[in-house]
């Protein structure tokens, strides 16, 4: 640091009231060699009320201006007031102080002393470096234990799924439409796709095959399902709460936290979603039965994720802040779910501050809290497709991803 720059931090700190360097009596603190004190004459280390004195003089100045009995000297108020000697006569020693310079409008009131202190609390608490507490470190390491276990980002344990039917779309103009999909904007890569199963439909007679991708996309729905399940029940707080607000739970975020965990294995550069051996893109949920006014936003929604760059830490406390929200409909314990939100939020937040850098890092918390928001106004319009596809192909959605969807309760243990 400058030598500038070393002492004054702005100008209009200096200007305005004490310096936050001086001490609840008004001495400036430096590092010059140690003179005598202008009352007494003992050895004096800084500036008292505007005069350089000892801390003796300094205490008794502070004391004297605080009296409510007026000070009178036994001699002639002629007393020379030494180290030895200057408790002897009060009233010189404080006319030796005033005579000095010592101004009595620096003395601070007690309430001023405490004002004071807690400005300067504050101001150190501001200025330490903010770092996680150990209760949110072991949260997030219980999280990510939980999601490690429960998510197979390779899909080597997705197993035994009906195939997936893309006859709508031929393999050789499937994989063009990956290489494309990079220079086309959500809207014209759905106008197109819709175009295509709108004419499927139209021509395809055969009851129970009007969604030729559906049976593949709802077992991979339903094995998404069964992780987050494992992975909700992993967690300590989770299991703490009543059957009934563990269903409510998951009832309300299940969609959100899919779409999380899916957005872990996004190629924002070519808009497929990279499942291990197995890659999907926004053609087959069209083939799903899937209408636009939920891929739509659903498509962007996984660019703009994906392209925060999150790490793993910050994908987890994103799926946990889905999980304990206490605004889901039949949830009971709301205070005891709202404080963990809040906690889950302020460990995201505390995060964010503690391992990122870079110009991104200000605005990364509240870019993550819109997404999740961005994700809420998404599910009820899932919920509500999916309803749509179940009266069409009836008989080929899993009951657990009917149970997840329904706005009834639910009994069932999971």
């Amino acid at each position: 640091q400058s030598q500038g720059s070393a002492g004054v931090q702005s100008i209009r700190e200096a200007l305005t009231g004490h310096n936050e360097d001086e001490d609840e009596d008004g001495r400036v603190t430096d590092d010059e060699e140690p003179r005598a004190c202008g009352v007494c004459g003992d050895l004096a280390k800084g500036y008292h009320f505007n005069a350089l004195t000892c801390e003796g003089c300094k205490g008794f100045f502070r004391r004297a201006i605080k009296r409510s009995t007026q000070l009178h000297c036994m001699f002639l108020n002629k007393c020379k007031i030494t180290k030895n000697n200057r408790r002897s006569c009060q009233a010189c020693r404080f006319r030796k102080c005033q005579a000095i310079g010592m101004r009595q409008e620096m003395v601070m009131s007690e309430k001023e002393v405490l004002e004071r202190r807690i400005r300067i609390q504050t101001r150190k608490r501001l200025d330490a470096p903010i770092q996680l507490s150990s209760q949110q470190e072991e949260t997030i390491q219980e999280l990510l234990c939980g999601h490690r276990n429960s998510f197979d980002s390779a899909f080597y344990r997705f197993s035994d799924f009906r195939p997936i039917d893309r006859n709508v779309l031929p393999a050789s103009e499937y994989n063009q439409s990956e290489r494309d999909l990079s220079s086309l904007s959500p809207s014209s890569i759905l106008s197109g796709s819709f175009k295509q199963q709108e004419n499927q439909q139209d021509g395809e007679v055969r009851k129970g095959s009007v969604f030729t991708a559906l049976p593949h996309v709802a077992d991979l729905t339903t094995y998404m399902i069964q992780n987050i399940i494992s992975f909700s029940k992993s967690l300590q707080d989770f299991r703490s709460l009543s059957m009934e607000d563990q269903i409510a739970l998951l009832k309300g975020a299940t969609f959100e936290m899919m779409q999380t965990r899916f957005n872990m294995v996004f190629n924002a550069k070519t808009g497929i979603w990279e499942c291990g051996h197995i890659t999907y893109c926004i053609d087959d949920a069209v083939r799903a039965g899937f209408q636009p006014l939920l891929l739509e936003p659903l498509l962007k929604f996984h660019h703009t994720l994906r392209k925060l760059g999150l790490q793993e830490e910050e994908y987890v406390l994103m799926q946990a802040m889905s999980l304990f929200s206490p605004d889901r409909p039949g949830v009971q314990q709301h205070s005891v779910i709202d404080k963990l939100h809040e906690n889950l939020a302020l460990t995201l937040k505390t995060w964010i501050d503690c391992k990122r850098t870079g110009p991104e890092k200000r605005l990364l918390y509240p870019k993550v809290m819109a997404c999740l928001t961005e994700m809420r106004t998404m599910a009820e319009e899932y919920s509500k497709q999916v309803l749509q596809i179940q009266d069409v192909q009836p008989d080929v959605i899993s009951p657990l991803i009917m149970e997840m969807v329904s706005k009834s309760p639910c009994n069932d243990d999971f």
